[in-house]
This record gives C-alpha cells, sequence and structure tokens, in this order.
C-alpha cells in the first residue's frame, strides 16, 4: 500500500468525524418568540433554507435551522421540507432544459 493513501484514508477520517452530530441542548425550551417550534414549522424551515442558507452568508444573525424546536417532529418536517425544496429546485432546471432543446 502507498503512503499517500494511508495519509488520505487518515485525513478523509479526521474530516468526517468532525462531522459528527451533537445534542440539541436547546429542545424543548421556548425562543424568543416563547414558542417552540414544531413539525409544521421543520417543514415551512426546510422549504426555505436554500433561501436561508443564502441570506445567512451574509447575516450573522439569520440560521437556517431552529435550535428551539420539539425534537424529532420538527427534524422530520425540515427533511421533508428541504426534500421538497431540492426536488423542487431539480424539477425546473430539468424543465428548462427541456424547453431550450
Amino acid at each position: 500500500m502507498k503512503w499517500y493513501y494511508v495519509i488520505f484514508v487518515l485525513l478523509v477520517a479526521a474530516l468526517l468525524t468532525g462531522c459528527g452530530a451533537s445534542a440539541n441542548e436547546m429542545v424543548g425550551t421556548t425562543g424568543p418568540g416563547q414558542e417552540v417550534a414544531g413539525f409544521g414549522f421543520g417543514i415551512w424551515h426546510g422549504l426555505i433554507s436554500p433561501i436561508a442558507f443564502l441570506v445567512s452568508l451574509f447575516e450573522p444573525d439569520v440560521g437556517i435551522y431552529e435550535i428551539h424546536n420539539n425534537g424529532n417532529w420538527y427534524n422530520l418536517g425540515f427533511v421533508i421540507g428541504a426534500s421538497g425544496a431540492s426536488s423542487g429546485l431539480s424539477y425546473v432546471s430539468s424543465n428548462r432544459r427541456r424547453v431550450e432543446k
């Protein structure tokens, strides 16, 4: 085995360990608006996540994920919303290519 393969595998392993999920200590606590985000807000935040990401690049107070949520139901809604946003964007992109041909 070549030495650079070993270094590459160690670098990838080190990078992937930094991507591990951690516990959200704010689950179930109320935020500034005195409410906890649930399933419906999860879907909404997932749908607007591409736009929220772009805004968060320029505004440090904007995040794409609500930390004051009710846990797994919010996470499920966020994933459903984010998949809906990405499938909508891919549909628009594929439809535009069909029209141009």
